[in-house]
């Protein structure tokens, strides 16, 4: 059975994930990948998410697939409780998910019902094409040659991530506008989607 967390901003909803995970985090291991932040200038959301884990009583074991071999991403993300999937620019995460085999491994764990945490592009991966993302992130900059958009697939809709938030107001609303024949869910920085099997909900902070 499906168990997956997505959101936007992990810092801000955390709490949401504490009240609502089927079974208790603490104690857990989380498998960390923080690759989609390796050529950003603003990081602070990766060391605010795993602030966040701790807070929740995770221990962390950082896995940055670009500096690991195949066996060892695999035997971290099989040994780990859960995986949590970092943001950061989401054309060059899927280039080394696929270059490394990664993806296949998260689909595997996922599909054994590991819980799998998403922050923005470790959400937005999980659809089936992630050529929407173009709105939100520079496809060329970090990954000149990126011409397959195909995505995990672990979900059949399309997440909208930082919606109507700072600084990505216009560019998530110009998703919606251009992309209105997907199957988008968009999820501010406060809102959280959580999937349970087939069961899917959109949650808020209080909710």
């Amino acid at each position: 059975m499906k168990r997956i967390f997505l959101c936007s901003s992990f810092a801000d909803v955390a709490e949401i994930l504490s009240r609502t995970a089927p079974s208790p985090l603490r104690g857990n291991t989380v498998a960390f990948i923080p690759t989609a932040s390796i050529h950003e200038e603003y990081t602070q959301y990766v060391e605010d998410g795993k602030n966040a884990l701790r807070a929740l009583g995770l221990r962390i074991k950082e896995v940055e697939i670009t500096q690991y071999d195949k066996d060892k991403i695999a035997k971290t993300l099989v040994d780990c409780d859960c995986i949590y999937v970092s943001g950061g620019n989401t054309f060059f995460l899927m280039q080394e998910l696929k270059k490394t085999g990664t993806d296949l491994l998260i689909k595997e764990q996922v599909g054994r019902g590991k819980l799998y945490i998403g922050e923005s592009a470790g959400t937005m991966i999980l659809a089936p094409n992630i050529e929407y993302a173009k709105k939100m992130d520079n496809h060329l900059m970090q990954t000149p040659n990126f011409n397959d958009f195909t995505g995990l697939g672990i979900i059949d809709f399309y997440p909208v991530v930082h919606f109507n938030s700072f600084p990505f107001e216009e560019a998530t609303q110009n998703i919606i506008k251009e992309y209105s024949n997907l199957p988008l869910k968009p999820i501010s920085n406060q809102q959280a989607i959580f999937i349970i099997g087939e069961d899917i909900a959109i949650l808020g902070k209080n909710e």
